[in-house]
């Protein structure tokens, strides 16, 4: 029992804790420089490929809504060591096979594995720390998991150069397998008390949740905020190696260029909290919409590879914006109920995600910077609506309580 572990223990612990968390932005990102080469390779249209980070994406999404329970009720230690070991195997099998098909179910399988474990991640923190130590530890949780998505196509570039595309899960299996050592060796259950399974209780406070209509619009806009950025790492890969005739290498330079204008998103919207609703949520949203408008025309004339990286940076970063403002205040709708909350918000933000990834992929073949720019408008609009819709009903609200 971990709570009874000497503080050496639960110090290092803790320490391996913080190294696991990038893992499940790796396992999203680190083959993304790759997809070019997964294609030609596996013999399979581009869709095909999009479509294994589809499977991915939606299998996280849904298993984050139940695993939070699951894992209340049976330990954090047993479940993690079967994820990991599930990470492992899958991706050797992905290494050896040349089926598609095959690929995207050891995919949807990741994406249960990584669900559990970011899950047990958390919930093991809330276990050992309380007070303003976990809050600390909590505060740091969005800064060390953001390393994952910025350095993984950054290092997936270089295995595809140096190595091949099946490079990129040799490392992730080498990964898991660091981690699956240490918690054989270190580690042990962390929970006091396991709960029971209360199916009723939960579908209700599900139910409840989803009748609260700023709460789902917030959801809305995380994930199409989110398919902003996706929408660049299925599409981006294609177009920089094949139309502007660039390395897998060149291609993780770019999406660590554009993991840190998320980033940096981030850390704008923690200085402009306390703005109300139109400085801090309707003008981003409308200079975004502005720059991808921009984009288009300048696309016109002119197109390559700093044009298109240039411009979306900075729609990115307002993507990054937005994120975090509705991450913050959808948390926030039901303090009670936090935990519930977050793995509801979190699972239905990479359905909406997975399903507008899965849109892009069968839409058509995306071979141009307009023809990214054209899709960037799309999302962009049903994010103008979702948003004014938003900003209508808290009128409404404000109206009802003066």
């Amino acid at each position: 029992m971990l709570r009874e572990a000497s503080a050496q223990r639960i110090r290092l612990i803790t320490l391996m804790a913080f190294v696991s968390m990038p893992l499940s932005g790796f396992v999203t990102d680190i083959y993304l420089p790759s997809f070019p080469a997964m294609a030609k390779s596996l013999l399979v249209h581009e869709r095909d490929i999009q479509l294994t980070l589809t499977s991915y994406l939606l299998s996280y999404g849904i298993s984050q809504l139940f695993i939070g329970n699951i894992l209340d009720s049976i330990g954090r230690y047993r479940p993690k060591l079967l994820a990991l070991t599930l990470l492992i195997l899958s991706s050797l099998f992905i290494t050896q096979t040349q089926n598609i098909l095959l690929i995207c179910l050891l995919r949807a399988v990741q994406g249960v594995a990584i669900s559990i474990l970011v899950v047990a991640t958390r919930a093991l923190f809330v276990d050992l720390y309380t007070g303003e130590r976990l809050k600390n530890y909590l505060s740091s949780f969005t800064i060390v998991w953001s390393c994952g998505p910025i350095l993984a196509p950054f290092l997936g570039g270089y295995l595809e150069k140096i190595f091949n595309w099946q490079a990129n899960f040799y490392f992730l299996a080498f990964y898991a397998g660091g981690l699956l050592l240490f918690e054989i060796l270190y580690s042990g259950e962390s929970i006091a008390e396991k709960k029971q399974i209360n199916l009723k209780e939960n579908l209700n406070l599900y139910k409840m949740m989803l009748q609260n209509k700023l709460f789902i619009l917030g959801i809305l806009v995380l994930g199409f905020s989110y398919s902003i950025v996706m929408l660049f790492n299925i599409t981006g890969p294609f177009i920089i190696e094949n139309t502007f005739h660039f390395s897998a290498v060149t291609i993780g330079y770019c999406t660590l260029i554009l993991g840190f204008s998320w980033m940096m998103g981030g850390f704008i919207t923690k200085k402009r909290m306390h703005l109300a609703f139109v400085p801090r949520v309707i003008i981003p949203i409308l200079v975004q919409a502005s720059l991808i408008v921009a984009l288009i025309m300048v696309g016109i004339f002119q197109q390559n590879l700093y044009i298109m990286v240039g411009f979306a940076f900075f729609i990115h970063t307002i993507s990054g914006i937005l994120f975090t403002s509705f991450f913050t205040n959808s948390m926030l709708f039901f303090p009670k109920h936090a935990g519930t909350a977050g793995g509801l918000m979190g699972g239905m933000v990479y359905i909406v995600t997975s399903l507008s990834n899965f849109i892009v992929a069968i839409s058509g073949k995306v071979t141009t910077q307009n023809g990214l720019a054209w899709r960037y408008f799309i999302f962009s609009t049903l994010l103008i609506f979702v948003i004014m819709y938003m900003w209508k009903l808290q009128k409404i609200s404000i109206s009802k309580t003066d």
